[in-house]
């Protein structure tokens, strides 16, 4: 089975549940779009690096979420989003790199 790309599912979990919950006014359903992608990726880096790891990015997946919202406020919604996906992005590959 290929491998998926855990630092672009994070990523991309992040940026489209924001959109999502923008664009369509129902930030409820940003969440399901957020914590789909969050559970894949938590699936992956188990997969990859163990509970430990994956419980670890888990936890810096859900603070990247949070710390969008204050951050958000000093740069705007968008700036914030991408700042912290690239963030969580790069840490993901940064763990996982020479794993699996």
């Amino acid at each position: 089975m290929p491998r998926v790309p855990s630092p672009l599912v994070a990523a991309a979990g992040l940026v489209g549940g924001y959109a999502v919950a923008r664009w369509s006014k129902k930030r409820p359903l940003g969440g399901v779009v957020l914590a789909a992608a969050g559970g894949v990726a938590v699936r992956e880096w188990q997969r990859v690096a163990g509970g430990k790891v994956a419980a670890g990015l888990g936890a810096g997946y859900v603070a990247a979420f949070a710390g969008s919202h204050p951050l958000a406020k000093k740069v705007g919604a968008w700036p914030a989003v991408f700042t912290v996906a690239g963030a969580m992005a790069a840490t993901s590959w940064a763990v996982t790199r020479d794993k699996g």
